[in-house]
């Protein structure tokens, strides 16, 4: 056997190590979990708010605030990051300031998320007068999103071949009309999985939402977007660290955990579907 062959199945061995490593942790996590707060879910802990110091009752509320946070951030941060790797990719001229921005966006996506907590504390609770809301918790887990989506963008882009953008300028179609109708539809699998990574992401913060959005309980769901909120990472939080029945509260939290995990797996499968369907329609 030649010694490129060699290296050849070595390399391969330790991918398929990693993989597998993957998976059993991954598996290991959900199985602990599972065991732990299945039990605990049923129709009437999904459909009802806590009750009885947080001993009792389930967690509507707290599904409803995960949820109204992961979409606001997702209708901020999505148009937003696109539009910015619209710009880096097809009109920004070739230059340092250009290869600055790009880095800074990369940096961007390895910065702590308290630190995105104290800027939405800062900027959108306080200076914009938003208070503790789902607005100021949105828009913080919209900037807390922006770098994964610009990078994924970017890079979906950069994938299309340039021969495609050629041949429709070659037919007429201004650089506009060949980015909207040409380029963002070849990459929007891509965008897709960017989308996908933030949602787990912007949907299992407890920091950001601490100082801009979460209550450790609020009576009924939210009426606006200026409401304050209950969410399953804070929640979940709480009820490990401030409670005052710990076996309730416990079983409580792992059944909490379960589902939202549930929750994220549930919106990367529907992503995973449609990235899918899109590839397959732009193959075809």
């Amino acid at each position: 056997m030649k010694r490129r062959d060699i290296i050849q199945k070595i390399g391969f061995s330790a991918l398929f190590a990693c993989m597998a490593a993957n998976i059993f942790f991954l598996g290991g996590i959900i199985f602990f979990i599972a065991a732990r707060g299945l039990s605990s879910i049923n129709w009437a802990f999904l459909t009802q708010a806590p009750r009885d110091s947080m001993t009792a009752g389930g967690v509507a509320p707290a599904i409803v605030g995960t949820f109204y946070l992961t979409m606001g951030a997702i209708i901020f941060a999505l148009p937003l990051g696109v539009a910015c790797a619209i710009y880096l990719t097809e009109y920004s001229p070739k230059g340092w300031i250009v290869n600055l921005l790009r880095i800074s966006i990369n940096n961007l996506a390895g910065v702590p998320s308290v630190v995105f907590g104290l800027f939405g504390l800062t900027v959108f609770v306080k200076y914009f007068g938003f208070g503790v809301s789902i607005l100021s918790g949105s828009l913080t887990l919209g900037i807390l999103a922006l770098p994964l989506i610009i990078s994924a963008s970017q890079e979906a882009m950069t994938a299309v071949p340039q021969s495609i953008r050629e041949a429709s300028l070659a037919l007429g179609a201004t650089q506009w009309e060949t980015i909207r109708r040409v380029v963002l539809p070849a990459a929007l699998p891509g965008i897709l999985t960017g989308v996908i990574l933030s949602v787990g992401r912007v949907a299992g913060e407890t920091a950001p939402i601490l100082f801009t959005a979460a209550a450790f309980y609020v009576k009924g769901y939210p009426h606006s977007p200026f409401s304050e909120v209950m969410a399953l990472p804070y929640h979940i939080y709480a009820l490990m660290t401030e409670g005052t029945h710990p076996v309730e509260q416990t079983r409580i939290a792992y059944a909490s955990s379960l589902l939202l995990l549930g929750l994220v797996l549930s919106v990367s499968m529907l992503a995973i579907y449609i990235r899918a369907r899109q590839r397959k329609t732009y193959n075809a």
